[in-house]
């Protein structure tokens, strides 16, 4: 059900990819836990789930882990990661990839199936502004079942509490810096490995045409997000675990 390339060690590159993000998120596997324990409550252990802009297919390689009867389809848009994923998950049925823009207004039309259990994202959607993230809210309301729920883990700081956000920064960002210094990867230099690599360089070079550096997105606040999906057409949505910086919200449909 994956289409892989051949050529290098997959899960090395996908050990690598959790190293770089946990650098930048030291805290990355606890969300994905509470996450799980979210999808176990209103799916139970045989979910149908959609990995939004799945990137290396991180949640769905721990959701497959938690729940091996579980059956996950990944989207994104970026031709390195995908191609990472698919050679992640090759032979894997219970797994299908999706090449789609989420700001393409048919994207949903390329799903295989129509509805889901669980929509679950993490450490992705602040690359859209406000407005188009707002229209995938609508659209993911029509994507997620009765019942079944949207999970979002981001970037989402408060804007009420300026001096409480520069203390955690300062703090955060000086034990990056003593990690760095120690031989930690950071975005660019992971990138960069990617782009030597023979396999990759294809992929990431077109990934660079498309998105630029970083996409120039948004980090509304957990309240500005649970407010949106109710509007969106959620009878539910709140914060369900959070560190200083950032937070999961969840919506019930």
């Amino acid at each position: 059900m994956t289409e892989a390339v051949v050529g290098t060690d997959w899960k090395a590159w996908q050990d690598s990819w959790d190293r770089q993000q946990e650098w930048y998120m030291p805290d990355r596997e606890e969300r994905f836990r509470v996450m799980l324990d979210m999808v176990e409550a209103f799916a139970g252990p045989t979910p149908r789930v959609l990995d939004l802009a799945c990137g290396t297919g991180t949640i769905t390689a721990r959701l497959l882990d938690r729940f091996p009867g579980a059956v996950s389809t990944g989207v994104d848009l970026d031709p390195a990661l995908l191609a990472i994923a698919r050679g992640t998950f090759a032979g894997d049925d219970r797994v299908r990839f999706v090449t789609a823009d989420l700001k393409d207004p048919q994207w949903t039309g390329q799903l295989p199936h129509a509805s889901y259990d669980a929509v679950l994202t993490a450490t992705a959607l602040h690359w859209l502004h406000s407005d188009p993230l707002r229209t995938l809210y609508g659209q993911l309301a029509g994507v997620v079942r009765e019942g079944g729920v949207f999970l979002n883990a981001d970037h989402m700081p408060d804007p009420g509490t300026p001096r409480i956000n520069e203390a955690e920064r300062t703090l955060r960002h000086a034990r990056m810096d003593r990690a760095k210094a120690a031989g930690a990867l950071d975005w660019r230099a992971w990138w960069e490995l990617a782009a030597a690599d023979p396999v990759l360089a294809g992929p990431t070079a077109e990934r660079f045409e498309i998105y630029g550096e970083h996409a120039d997105g948004d980090t509304p606040s957990a309240e500005w997000h649970a407010q949106t999906l109710r509007e969106a057409g959620f009878a539910e949505a709140r914060t369900v675990w959070s560190s200083p910086m950032d937070a999961m919200v969840l919506a019930l449909k």
